[in-house]
């Protein structure tokens, strides 16, 4: 009976939205920053690859199953960039490492682009050890398109600047209730909580 699993990242906004969703499983989520475990290369260029490694990294650092996020923007008019470097984006222009200044840079970057058309994009992958022959994962995309300004006051990333046509706003202007219930990683959460109930409990 699995009680306990890592989850590979060290965002507490991260955390605070999966404990949450993982909490009818009746399973402790456990940051690898509190077990000491450095955080994993990610060499890859696809999220799901990342998503295996740091997986697979956190169980082999700590002998329990873990439970890895990779998710980025994935911006048409940029041919799907900046994806798995998303994290970094702002770093490409000169700026500080952040989520205000990612936000900035890419306003700055789609400035006079008419496809403002994007998906935010999570791909969560578990697995029980780290030589783990079937990983379960769960993939959750919100489509929409960028704003010509950050609105809102909840939610972190790109949230701000992400508008969901169905809602007529901003994922950083909705509830956070309702952005989670919606969001990629929302989406992908929802898809994982299943899978392990269905395979691992």
């Amino acid at each position: 009976m699995v009680s306990r699993i890592v989850l590979a990242s060290n965002n507490r906004g991260k955390l605070a939205e999966l404990q949450a969703m993982f909490a009818p499983l009746g399973v402790e989520l456990v940051r690898q920053a509190d077990l000491g475990i450095p955080e994993a290369e990610e060499p890859f260029r696809t999220f799901l690859e990342n998503a295996l490694a740091k997986a697979r990294h956190a169980a082999q650092h700590s002998g329990l199953p873990a439970l890895a996020d990779d998710a980025g923007l994935c911006v048409d008019a940029f041919g799907g960039l900046p994806g798995v470097d998303t994290a970094y984006y702002a770093t490409q222009f000169g700026y500080p490492k952040g989520d205000d200044n990612n936000v900035k840079a890419l306003l700055e970057q789609m400035r006079g682009i008419g496809n403002r058309r994007a998906a935010l994009v999570s791909t969560l992958v578990g697995v029980r050890s780290p030589q783990d022959p079937e990983p379960l994962v769960a993939v959750g995309r919100a489509v929409g398109e960028v704003t010509e300004a950050p609105r809102g006051e909840h939610g972190f990333g790109f949230d701000p600047v992400m508008f969901i046509p169905r809602f007529g706003k901003t994922f950083a202007e909705l509830p956070p209730e309702m952005k989670n219930a919606n969001s990629h990683r929302g989406q992908a959460a929802r898809q994982m909580v299943d899978l392990i109930r269905e395979r691992w409990l």
